[in-house]
């Protein structure tokens, strides 16, 4: 495993450019996901001048962009509206294992995610954001109150997304079956699963680790706007 790390050092590059490159519009040095699908765009590590013009050109200005270099310093013209120190987790072994209450989500279900997404702010999730991967939820008298599913696909890697529970069902460990319902599909195409979360939701993070994640890095999540 210890190779294929380098794919998470610059996950929606390495994303892009393989796995996912049927979402990518791309110009000279910088590629992004088509912007119905997610809001993320990739530099090189330690990007130049030329690639930042690229991004410019490539997004638009005025369009605030979420930046994540291995190492990201922007120009002194680009606006920084905030930065999102995170925690990147891998796999180590952890209970992957279907989950009976489990449904697949589909295109028909999005406006139910977003609206869920909205109330629990587990981070962006799009019009399009489902064709990444498999989503999973579970319903309760027919409304969606937890969903997981699979975002960034690293070769070798898919990054488990949009964990969240509604706060009224909170409590009960759904969130928890279906990360492990979604790692096991994962597992099942021969690839590893990891995650994304906030260094500041401590919560989240003990919860990975005693599921079995550890971490491998601690990434900054730069929205910017371009001038």
């Amino acid at each position: 495993m210890t190779d294929s790390l380098v794919a998470l050092d610059n996950p929606v590059l390495t994303s892009l450019t393989g796995p996912h490159a049927r979402f990518a519009e791309r110009h000279g040095q910088a590629v992004r996901y088509l912007a119905d699908v997610a809001p993320f765009v990739a530099l090189a590590d330690e990007p130049d001048a030329g690639a930042w013009r690229d991004l410019a050109e490539l997004a638009g200005s005025g369009t605030q962009v979420t930046v994540t270099a291995g190492t990201v310093m922007q120009p002194a013209d680009w606006p920084v509206e905030f930065e999102i120190p995170g925690v990147q987790l891998v796999d180590n072994g952890i209970a992957a294992a279907p989950f009976d209450e489990a449904v697949l989500l589909g295109p028909a279900d999005v406006p139910e995610m977003i609206d869920l997404v909205e109330r629990t702010r587990p981070g962006p999730f799009l019009t399009r954001t489902i064709e990444l991967g498999t989503y999973l939820g579970v319903r309760r008298e027919g409304a969606l109150v937890a969903m997981a599913g699979e975002r960034m696909r690293p070769p070798g890697w898919t990054e488990i997304s949009a964990v969240c529970t509604d706060p009224a069902f909170q409590g009960q460990g759904l969130a928890t079956r279906l990360v492990l319902a979604v790692a096991a599909g994962i597992r099942a195409r021969g690839e590893v699963p990891f995650l994304h979360t906030a260094a500041e939701n401590t919560g989240a993070i003990r919860l990975y680790e005693s599921l079995g994640f550890v971490v491998h890095r601690k990434p900054v999540f730069l929205v910017t706007r371009v001038p």
